[in-house]
């Protein structure tokens, strides 16, 4: 007589073996890197040198726009 030899399970074992795949690769940090404290301090200088500049151009544009509305006030009062 013949017996299954899996009774449990009616469907017959896979004949291809799984081989399990090679581990993940080891991934490499980027090296540090080392900012002096000169290389800031430029930065930080640049930064208040850059403001103070675009400061002093927004200062100067509104001086020359309320001359300009003096004056056109004043050749207005001119005419009249």
């Amino acid at each position: 007589m013949f017996l299954p030899k899996y009774p449990d399970n009616p469907t017959p074992p896979s004949a291809h073996t799984h081989t399990p795949a090679d581990p993940a690769p080891v991934r490499r940090a980027i090296p540090p890197v080392s900012v002096s404290s000169g290389a800031v301090a430029a930065v930080v200088v640049g930064g208040v040198v850059l403001t103070a500049l675009l400061t002093a151009v927004a200062v100067s544009a509104i001086s020359v726009a309320i001359a300009a509305v003096v004056l056109r006030s004043l050749m207005r009062d001119q005419r009249r």
